[in-house]
């Protein structure tokens, strides 16, 4: 089961690495150069951004009509003209500007058409799932054949008296450059959404590997008895071996065990091939054990004895085992930090099964509730959509005599707006538990000093979203570090 200890711990991760290398979108400032080819580029590369949105049947002025008609849908239809026309950041920016879009109006049919004539549009109208990489293709396409060196455009903006060549095609190379760097930015979340349903998705199929797993040893000595059988100078042992390990009831179980059978199917878990020096190394560790040998000579052939046993070499040797850290590493990028709680769910699991009396025990489901399921995408957009705000709170009270903010860790950094998100988003979650999870997370995986560090941060910053009525939870204050 994936559970909250490690969806924390993989929204941190996942969060510092999307944080560290997004790429932002962003309207360009006005520059503070004095020079007048970039003062004049800036002016009208807002005014070609407004033009874009417009061209796509959109308005972000109060009173102007929306060019409707003749606006082939798929058009339309562009992410890349929506976000424009909504986003703060340019509404921000057009409010800020005297904006001098209308003197494009007696063109903007002739340009329409233009673009809707035009070999990238047709191209465009052919992919079948369009991307928002798709739709910034087009625009940047777009503004570089015929939105650039447009003798019509040209000469309407020669008529207002301070035109610039070179800041016309400067304005038309920051449009493109925004629009790139939205593409990547939104790309990149995305991606990192995507990254953290697959990484959640690994960790459960870790849970399931593990019974594989079992079946997979039990088969490796099977082979080797049957192997040990054909020897030329085949001894008595080799040709009445001890089967007590390949008659395991334990196997046979998981083997029938129907929802485990569909999950190991769904989550595509393929049995470890033979020979695997993998396989063969853990066994010999299994074999030679007290463990193993005490088993053997054990005369209780019952499924709680033969699922206590596996548990235990779960346990005992094959989670601490280096052959199995390596073969973690090599199979997932996220399975040796998801090793500790997912083993932890498999051993309950094991002791279910000896405690069943035959009885088909249910594989524990991916996630407690639905709750849960939702828990880490949310709060990954929590952080995403606040951070800037939750970071505030942090600064507020960051010690500048001891700490310089623009020093500290970023994974500090991470680990508490990611903690403020959930305090103040999740309601239901007491804060000494939100609290002690990242400090936890910043024991494991930030500085020697970060844990004590992060404790004390956010308590102060608990105490004043308290006092400012943000939250309405119980505090429980900070221990003396």
């Amino acid at each position: 089961m994936v559970n909250r200890v490690l969806i924390r711990t993989k929204v941190v991760h996942l969060l510092y690495s999307y944080l560290l290398t997004r790429s932002e979108f962003r309207i360009n400032d006005a520059p503070e150069s004095i020079s007048r080819d970039r003062r004049y580029a800036h002016s009208l590369y807002i005014d070609l951004l407004l033009l874009l949105v417009e061209l796509s049947g959109y308005s972000v002025k109060p009173g102007r009509p929306a060019l409707a008609l003749g606006i082939n849908p798929k058009l339309a239809a562009n992410k890349v003209a929506k976000a424009l026309s909504t986003n703060e950041a340019v509404r921000s920016a057009i409010l800020r500007e005297t904006s001098k879009v209308a003197i494009f109006d007696p063109i903007l049919r002739k340009l329409l058409d233009k673009i809707q004539a035009s070999k990238i549009f047709a191209d465009y109208l052919k992919i079948q799932k369009k991307t928002l990489a798709d739709d910034v293709k087009l625009w940047v396409v777009v503004f570089e054949t015929i939105i650039d060196n447009n003798p019509d455009i040209e000469a309407i903006l020669r008529e207002q008296g301070d035109f610039s060549g070179n800041g016309y095609r400067l304005a038309v190379a920051q449009v493109c450059d925004t629009l790139r760097s939205y593409a990547d930015s939104t790309e990149q979340l995305l991606k990192a959404k995507r990254d953290l349903t697959a990484s959640l998705d690994k960790a459960y199929e870790l849970y399931i590997w593990f019974f594989q797993l079992i079946v997979d040893l039990t088969a490796e000595q099977a082979r080797r008895l049957e192997a040990a059988k054909s020897k030329h100078l085949a001894s008595s042992a080799d040709l009445n071996p001890n089967t007590r390990l390949i008659d395991n009831k334990l196997v046979d179980y998981l083997v029938n065990h129907e929802m485990l059978q569909d999950l190991i199917k769904e989550y595509k878990v393929a049995p470890t091939q033979a020979p695997s020096a993998f396989l063969k190394g853990l066994l010999d560790q299994i074999i030679e054990s007290d463990l193993y040998k005490a088993y053997i000579e054990n005369d209780d052939h019952t499924l709680e004895v033969d699922a206590e046993f596996w548990r235990d070499a779960l346990r005992m040797i094959i989670l601490p085992s280096d052959l199995l850290a390596e073969e973690l590493e090599d199979k997932s990028v996220y399975w040796n930090d998801d090793l500790q709680i997912m083993g932890t769910f498999v051993l309950k699991t094991l002791r279910q099964i000896a405690q069943s009396g035959g009885r088909t025990v249910d594989i524990l489901p991916k996630y407690k509730d639905v709750e849960d399921e939702r828990f880490g995408p949310e709060l990954f957009m929590y952080v995403i959509n606040n951070q800037d705000s939750y970071r505030a709170y942090i600064d507020k009270f960051i010690q500048r005599s001891q700490w310089d903010p623009e020093r500290l860790a970023f994974m500090d950094i991470v680990i508490m707006v990611c903690a403020v998100a959930e305090i103040i988003n999740f309601p239901k979650i007491p804060v000494p538990v939100s609290v002690n999870e990242y400090v936890e997370i910043a024991n494991s995986y930030s500085t020697d000093k970060s844990g004590g560090f992060v404790n004390g941060v956010l308590y102060s910053v608990v105490r004043y979203l308290s006092e400012e009525g943000i939250i309405d939870k119980p505090i429980v204050s900070a221990p003396n570090n």
